[in-house]
C-alpha cells in the first residue's frame, strides 16, 4: 500500500510537470520514514545548483512528494479553510517563498492555459478570497450526503471542489492543495476513493476543473463540468 501511495505523490506533481529524481527513488526502496527521507533530500539539495531550473523542479517534486505520502497516511482532517492553508503550508514550506506558504494571495493573477489555447480562467478577485471561501465552505456544510443519490453526490462534489479551485487562493500550489484536501475530505465522509487515479490522471483533473470554471459569451462557451464529473465517477469507488 506504502508504494501506491508515494506513485499517488508522484503522479499529483504531474500537474505542473514535475518528476522525482533518481536519489528520491533510491530513498523510497529504501523504506525510511517520511521525517528520515525529508532531511537526507534537505541535505542532498545543499549540494545542487538550484539556480538551475531542472534542479529546482526536482526538489520540489521531491519534496512535495514525501509531504504529501505524510499527510495521506495521517488521518487528521478538518474541514475549514484554515486547514486549507494548513496543508498548502506543509506542502510548499522551504519551496515557495516564505510569504507564500499557507497565505492567501494579495494580488490579482492571471495563467495562460494551453488547454484553452493560451486564454486563462477568472480567478476569484484577491479582495474577495475570505468571503468567496466562505460561501463555498459553509453552503457544503449543509450538504448531506447520506440523502443523495449516486449522480447527485458526484454532481455536489465537482461543483464544490470546481468551486473552491476557481478561486486560486494560493499563488502557486493550488490544485496538489486541492487535490490532497479533496481525498482526506471524502475519506472523512467515509466515502472511498481510487486514489490511485491521480498516478497518471492528474494533469487531466486540472484540465477539467479548468474547464468548469471558464466561459466566453462572445464565443458561446459555457461552463463546462462533464470532465469533471467524468473524474469523480471514476475516482469514487463506493458512493452509494
Amino acid at each position: 500500500m506504502r508504494k501506491e501511495i508515494w506513485e499517488i505523490a508522484i503522479g499529483l506533481n504531474k500537474v505542473d510537470n514535475l518528476m522525482p529524481s533518481d536519489y528520491l527513488r533510491e530513498l523510497i526502496n529504501k523504506k525510511l520514514s517520511c521525517d528520515e527521507m525529508e532531511k537526507e533530500i534537505l541535505k542532498y539539495y545543499e549540494f545542487r545548483d538550484l539556480t538551475l531550473k531542472t534542479e529546482k523542479n526536482l526538489k520540489e517534486c521531491d519534496l512535495v512528494s514525501i509531504r504529501v505520502v505524510k499527510l495521506l497516511e495521517n488521518s487528521d482532517f478538518e474541514f475549514s479553510i484554515e486547514y486549507l492553508k494548513e496543508i498548502h503550508k506543509k506542502l510548499f514550506s522551504d519551496i515557495l517563498k516564505e510569504s507564500y506558504v499557507g497565505v492567501f494571495r494579495n494580488y490579482n493573477i492571471s495563467k495562460n492555459e494551453r488547454i484553452l489555447n493560451g486564454k486563462s480562467v477568472i480567478y476569484g478577485d484577491y479582495r474577495e478570497i475570505i468571503e468567496c471561501l466562505n460561501y463555498d465552505f459553509e453552503r457544503e456544510k449543509k450538504t448531506d450526503y447520506k440523502v443523495l443519490s449516486s449522480n447527485e453526490k458526484i454532481k455536489k462534489l465537482s461543483k464544490f471542489i470546481s468551486s473552491i479551485w476557481q478561486v486560486h487562493p494560493f499563488i502557486e500550489g493550488n490544485t496538489r492543495t486541492t487535490a490532497i484536501f479533496l481525498i482526506k475530505y471524502l475519506k472523512s465522509l467515509g466515502i472511498e476513493i481510487n486514489e490511485n487515479i491521480f498516478i497518471e490522471n492528474s494533469l487531466y483533473f486540472r484540465n477539467a476543473l479548468i474547464l468548469s470554471n471558464y466561459s466566453d459569451r462572445e464565443l458561446k462557451i459555457s461552463n463546462d463540468y462533464r470532465f469533471l464529473v467524468s473524474f469523480f465517477t471514476k475516482a469514487i469507488v463506493d458512493y452509494d
